[in-house]
């Protein structure tokens, strides 16, 4: 794709120049020139009362898609045998989207004595395609990129999901870079074009401001990641009936480029966040990370988890894996208790799917009361201390 300008049909008006976002359009002898690093945006051709900005479209490459691409297939990410929590998220919605398909739902999981692989066809999954080898033990991206890619080639799917954890963002773009197809990373929207056949992927933009959902239309499989909790998993199905396909892993002619030296685990949070059923999260509101001790010990007597604002985060107050929000962890507790939080948009993305939220602000125009169940004005120090007391029964 490229841009340019007719000299010809262009009068110097400068209403280009006026609606550029990032300047780089000027007059120069009473025409228009368009700098370097154009983002092919479009505003400018849309100014042009004279048609004379042409941007060149991008021909779509056509692929085989309705006829030889058939199937969802959702990564079943595991650490140590055991399979993560958002694996039967993505399954449970991977099964509404394979019924409005009317396709076969699989679960692709590389790991060594894996266990519950049961579990997969509980949550939904049709078949388990299941690669175990000692050297898929740890999260060998070499191996697991190669093996991915073979799997999908082979077998064809139209759309594969995994989650945006940390494996899977560094996984993921490498498989759809070989295999030369789209991505769209940390979804918190999935649905189907049932029309045209092709996954409608919704995520945030513009810091959160904007929701985009994205199609691949040219090309297969149709890939996607989505944040853990984003989705809420079903009630496991134990009379569900499936395969388990065991696949032998041939580990010749791969080199891996890295090593896995050892694995540590964060040990600043008794509960994690991911995982909790209630959290308690602490914001700007707090002043300093001193006083983030009050909401462990809210915390402590609750059975809750600790969580954290970016401005928090960034202030150093508390590590960086405590962080909800955009830019942090997406979680979905039964309750989430917000401190001195004023409610950013990049926050609540993170957050506002909890079944009860309970918002506790000095400022009763905080943005944290629109999306609140229970909305407490005061001073935060105050009323968590009455929490903790009342709690203890003090």
């Amino acid at each position: 794709m490229g841009i340019e300008v007719d000299l010809d049909k262009c009068t110097g008006c400068e209403s280009c120049v006026a609606v550029c976002p990032f300047a780089l359009i000027e007059i120069i002898d009473e025409k228009a020139h368009i700098n370097e690093g154009c983002t092919l945006c479009g505003a400018c051709q849309q100014a042009c009362a004279y048609q004379a900005i042409l941007i060149e479209e991008a021909v779509a490459e056509t692929t085989l898609t309705s006829d030889s691409h058939r199937g969802i297939w959702v990564f079943a990410e595991q650490r140590g045998g055991e399979l993560k929590s958002v694996d039967y998220e993505l399954l449970t919605k991977g099964r509404e989207l394979a019924d409005t398909l009317n396709t076969e739902l699989c679960a692709i999981c590389f790991g060594h004595n894996v266990g519950e692989v049961e579990q997969l066809i509980a949550y939904g999954a049709d078949k388990v395609y299941l690669t175990e080898s000692p050297d898929l033990a740890n999260h060998q991206e070499d191996l697991y990129t190669r093996e991915f890619v073979r799997l999908i080639q082979e077998h064809k799917p139209e759309i594969v999901l995994a989650g945006a954890t940390s494996l899977g963002r560094a996984l993921i773009p490498r498989v759809a870079a070989i295999l030369k197809t789209g991505l769209t990373a940390d979804c918190t929207g999935l649905d189907i074009d049932t029309e045209k056949r092709v996954l409608l992927q919704t995520r945030p933009t513009f810091g959160g401001n904007v929701m985009a959902t994205i199609i691949c239309q040219a090309r297969r499989p149709q890939m996607a990641t989505v944040r853990p909790r984003v989705f809420k998993k079903n009630t496991p199905d134990k009379t569900k009936r499936g395969q388990i396909i065991k696949v032998d892993f041939n580990k010749e002619g791969i080199t891996s480029r890295t090593r896995l030296l050892n694995f540590v685990e964060d040990l600043t949070e008794r509960v994690k966040i991911e995982d909790a059923d209630i959290i308690v999260s602490g914001g700007r509101g707090l002043s300093k990370a001193e006083n983030f001790q009050l909401l462990r010990e809210l915390a402590s007597v609750m059975g809750a988890a600790v969580g954290a604002s970016r401005a928090a985060v960034d202030e150093g107050w508390i590590p960086y894996s405590h962080q909800v929000g955009q830019t942090g962890k997406t979680v979905c507790p039964r309750l989430y208790i917000a401190c001195g939080i004023s409610g950013a948009v990049q926050h609540l993305a993170g957050m506002q799917t909890s079944d009860t939220i309970v918002a506790i602000n000095n400022d009763p125009n905080a943005p944290i009361f629109e999306v609140a169940t229970y909305g407490i004005v005061g001073d935060l120090f105050e009323v968590v201390s009455m929490m903790i007391e009342k709690l203890k029964g003090e």
